[in-house]
């Protein structure tokens, strides 16, 4: 195993942003590269945990041998997120200098084109150069894992339709509830890396077997367990000796039986008017529609100060908010559903 950094200099004098890279060879030249990273938005550290504890088994592996395609790790990518803390909270999602989500404005690029990715880099804001910095550490590698979470939320998947049904393996071994099918139009890590991987130089590829760029959402940000990382680790580890990047005789796939759908069916419940969150429904039930999801506080202590939220479809709650006071259009629940919701939905991701 090598250990480098990627060393980031900061825009204001005597600043530096260090981010620990972990790499390990592999011995047969035929064996997928892969590459994990986690923490974009610093304050989803589920991906921290689950590969802090697959480090310890790659070493091992390392260690015996069996370790067969060249594996890049890097458990915790945005210091400069870990670091914005205001008033006792995390702003590990947007980047106070520019106000741009770290998982945005990533540069869209053919696969031949990866080395300018660096050129002037040093000139860039700080944001930009780890963003650039990090898509070329990844457009070396054939399967691409990015790992997020999001607020409570069950455990799923953003998967390009590219990398579908191939990607089903990666579903299985993580036990994923739900594989929600994108459309590559945004400009978030793991579609800068899968449009680069349908763009290698030519005409875009449909599909690209062999390949795979996917955001994990591992559940929501509360879920950072010791049980629960170990057991991601293993589920990762699975995936990775399935895919032949490390060698494990003892490997049984496990087959994905949930839901695959298209973000065109993805019910986003948001608020109506602002007010206290009453929840009636969780994560991980089925509901029909109409059936009552919550109830908006809107005037509190009048007889008629309430608002009910209710299901436009019938679907699998996949997350809800965390918060319990929402602003007039903030997002309340996500439901995927089996049929499309909208007709009017632009191309790219749900959520800024």
């Amino acid at each position: 195993m090598e250990t480098s950094e990627i060393i980031i200099s900061g825009d204001t004098a005597g600043t530096e942003w260090r981010v620990p890279v972990f790499r390990f060879k592999g011995s047969d030249a035929k064996a997928p590269s892969t590459y994990l990273q986690a923490a974009l938005h610093a304050n989803e550290l589920p991906g921290t945990a689950l590969l802090h504890f697959l480090l310890e088994r790659l070493r091992k592996a390392d260690a015996e041998g069996a370790i067969l395609g060249d594996i890049t790790v890097i458990p915790q990518a945005n210091p400069i997120g870990l670091a914005q803390s205001h008033f006792g909270e995390m702003q590990g999602r947007f980047d106070l200098g520019s106000r741009t989500n770290f998982n945005r404005d990533f540069p869209l690029i053919a696969l031949s084109e990866r080395e300018t990715l660096l050129e002037d880099v040093a000139r860039r804001p700080a944001a930009g150069r780890l963003k650039r910095m990090l898509l070329h550490a990844a457009l070396g590698a054939d399967l691409v894992i990015d790992l997020h979470c999001d607020d409570e939320s069950l455990q799923y998947a953003y998967i390009d339709d590219a990398f579908w049904p191939e990607a089903a393996d990666l579903a299985g071994a993580l036990d994923m509830q739900a594989v929600f099918l994108s459309d590559g139009e945004s400009t978030a890590f793991e579609e800068a890396v899968g449009h680069a991987f349908k763009h290698q130089g030519g005409e875009k590829l449909k599909s690209v077997p062999g390949r795979l760029a996917v955001t994990v959402e591992l559940r929501g940000r509360r879920d950072v367990y010791p049980d629960m990382a170990k057991r991601d680790a293993d589920g990762l580890w699975a995936f990775l000796a399935g895919r032949g990047v490390v060698a494990d005789p003892a490997h049984a796939a496990k087959p994905y039986t949930g839901p695959a759908l298209p973000l065109d069916n993805i019910e986003m419940v948001r608020a109506p008017e602002p007010g206290t969150i009453l929840f009636h429904r969780t994560i991980g039930e089925q509901v029909k529609a109409g059936d009552l999801l919550a109830t908006l506080i809107t005037r509190p202590g009048a007889a008629d100060g309430t608002l009910e939220v209710k299901a436009g479809h019938d679907g699998l709650i996949a997350t809800r908010s965390s918060a319990r006071y929402a602003r007039r259009g903030d997002d309340l629940m996500k439901i995927a559903c089996h049929e499309a919701t909208r007709k009017d939905r632009k191309p790219g991701t749900l959520e800024d």
